[in-house]
């Protein structure tokens, strides 16, 4: 069966390449197919939402590179980068064209503005021709994290369980289950019926080859999952804990922010996760945990401006746990 994206056509057993425009605007994605000589799922895999997260997209570039079409059972459509815009002109994860952020203007709209009408291309494209989604992204280019995965929660049961298990199979220490419908991409298309996660690995707008192969991985142990690729799964270093009850800290003021854990790191309730000072060092804000947790990401630039993104962390999930995820 062949599979057809614009003027990009792959017939069973080939591999296309090729750039797929998007109407009514100036960009040109780049886009590659790969259909398998078996059946199988179709699953779409996005680099660049966020155009700065370049472990991402560099990920994403090497999959479509080395994976052949004899190795696949069903078809893989990556797109690498999404946000081409952003990323020629080297912006921090938003659309050059209008400044909006990709990844919170889903399902988009075909008369918007550029990034509403990106948006909408890719709902309407590439979305309704897959099954699975996985969605690669990294800390923003001011954030460090610690690699994890979110998986849609905001969807029909059995999306919501067939999206945990690819998170399972993820090879990061960490899982995230979110409960957006809408706004991002791989949630808007769990409300559509199709089972997605959001790998995070990487950040502060580096890449390096170590942290390629274990993204690559990553990707690549969920393909063995659903079939895929036919491998032998990886088993994980140690047993994926699953967060609860996360907590996303804005700066409530422009400052300096002086963390005082890394991501990854663990602390206790009460402890000060950092502060945010004046050109003076006088205090203006102090992040307090709300509970024993986890350092899921932070700022990692000394400049924090006010309403935006300081740090976020969770709690390892007990059974019977109340979870109040957002």
């Amino acid at each position: 069966m062949e599979v057809v994206i614009n003027n990009l056509v792959a017939k069973k057993g080939t591999k296309v390449s090729g750039y797929v425009a998007v109407p009514k605007t100036a960009l040109n994605l780049p886009v590659t197919i790969i259909n398998g000589q078996s059946a199988g799922k179709t699953v779409l895999i996005t680099g660049g939402v966020h155009n700065a997260e370049y472990t991402g997209i560099e990920t994403a570039i090497r999959l479509a590179q080395e994976i052949t079409p004899e190795a696949v059972a069903g078809c893989l459509i990556i797109i690498h980068p999404v946000n081409i815009s952003g990323f020629e002109n080297r912006t921090m994860s938003v659309v050059a064209e209008d400044g909006k952020n990709l990844n919170r203007i889903f399902p988009g709209d075909p008369d918007g503005t550029t990034g509403d009408k990106l948006a909408a291309f890719l709902t309407e494209m590439f979305f309704k021709k897959a099954d699975r989604f996985i969605d690669l992204h990294a800390g923003d280019g001011y954030e460090s994290l610690t690699p994890y995965v979110y998986y849609v929660g905001a969807a029909k049961e059995a999306v919501v369980s067939e999206s945990e298990a690819m998170a399972t199979a993820v090879l990061v220490p960490y899982r995230v289950k979110s409960y957006l419908a809408t706004s991002g991409a791989y949630n808007y298309a769990g409300s559509m019926g199709i089972p997605g996660i959001l790998i995070e690995r990487g950040g502060e707008a580096r890449w390096s080859e170590d942290e390629i192969k274990k993204y690559q991985e990553d990707v690549k142990n969920v393909l063995r999952y659903l079939k895929v690729l036919a491998e032998p799964m990886r088993s994980p270093a140690s047993k994926q804990l699953e967060l609860v009850d996360v907590v996303y800290e804005e700066a409530e003021v422009t400052g300096c922010w002086y963390p005082n854990k890394k991501a990854g790191q663990s602390f206790l309730k009460g402890e000060i996760l950092g502060m945010i000072k004046d050109y003076f060092g006088k205090v203006l804000q102090t992040s307090i945990a709300k509970y024993d947790g986890i350092v899921l990401y932070q700022v990692s630039s000394l400049t924090i401006p006010k309403k935006s993104a300081m740090i976020a962390y969770g709690k390892i999930k007990n059974d019977g746990d109340n979870t109040n995820e957002k």
